[in-house]
């Protein structure tokens, strides 16, 4: 395969980024507790206003307070309150939703369900990030934490790189064009590897406290790294529809927030729905 100086400059531009998206992620992972929180509800703060930009674009009429009011909401009661907030915070806001559309003058059910989505894709998926903070243990909350980027980030390196060197056939071409079976394939190998790994060094790390089983860190993998890959197509089915290429420029060869962040909020649900059945079921 021939690589064009475009798409070389574009690579190394991205690899850039990438690296220095990696520094900055290390140092939030380490610090961890409100430093991290503030982090991710800014990113997911932008997250929601690049997904309602991109459909006001494309002509629809979103209710957009209830998004940013139940991730607001949703930050210190997730940390400390946790599962018990999910559901009622999360009906509340959609009974918001119905109640502003059938004020309008022209209430249209379209209306309800696009309001919906950001809560589904992006409110829900952060919450389940500030979930995570909940965890009791520090230690258990860092290799959280850690697995949630590394299952989505390492499945998404994994995958762009297969794809690029194996090419093949094309795993959902009317949804993303240059998306392979192949990349598909490494990035889950790459997402369950790196999920391993995760486990294996903390419990190297320290030896003397207690985590998860391996095999339970290689199954929240596979199931994360398929989460993550639907996060990625669900954003790039969103993109497609509303006519754009990339949901903003914020990151140079990543595009915006959301761009960066789709497989990341998927797999967020995963592992907080792992860190569930770990601290009900598995003694650590």
């Amino acid at each position: 395969m021939t690589v064009t100086d475009g798409e070389g400059s574009g690579m190394t531009q991205r690899i850039i980024t990438g690296a220095l998206l990696i520094i900055m992620l290390t140092a939030l992972l380490f610090l961890g507790g409100w430093y991290f929180a503030v982090a991710a509800f800014i990113a997911v703060t932008l997250c929601i206003y690049e997904e309602l930009r991109a459909l006001k674009q494309r002509g629809h009429h979103p209710v957009c307070w209830t998004s940013y009011a139940a991730l607001a909401v949703s930050v210190p009661l997730m940390m400390y309150y946790s599962s018990v907030v999910i559901i009622p915070t999360l009906a509340i806001i959609f009974f918001c939703i119905i109640l502003q559309v059938m004020r309008r003058e022209e209430p249209l059910l379209t209306d309800v369900m696009v309001s919906a989505l950001p809560m589904l894709t992006l409110v829900l998926p952060g919450m389940c990030l500030f979930g995570i903070l909940d965890t009791p243990l520090r230690r258990m909350q860092a290799m959280l934490l850690t697995m949630v980027f590394a299952i989505a980030v390492g499945g998404d390196t994994f995958a762009l790189f297969t794809g690029t060197l194996i090419g093949g056939k094309k795993l959902c071409p009317r949804i993303s064009p240059h998306k392979t079976v192949a990349g598909a394939v490494g990035g889950l190998i790459g997402s369950v590897g790196l999920a391993w790994l995760v486990g294996y060094v903390f419990a190297r790390v320290l030896p003397t406290q207690a985590f998860p089983p391996m095999w339970a860190n290689i199954v929240v993998g596979v199931v994360g790294g398929v989460a993550g890959q639907m996060g990625d197509l669900f954003a790039s089915m969103v993109k497609r529809h509303c006519g754009i290429k990339d949901f903003g420029t914020l990151f140079p060869g990543h595009g915006g927030m959301l761009d960066r962040m789709d497989s990341i909020l998927f797999t967020a649900i995963i592992v907080y729905s792992y860190r569930v059945i770990v601290m009900t079921f598995i003694p650590v």
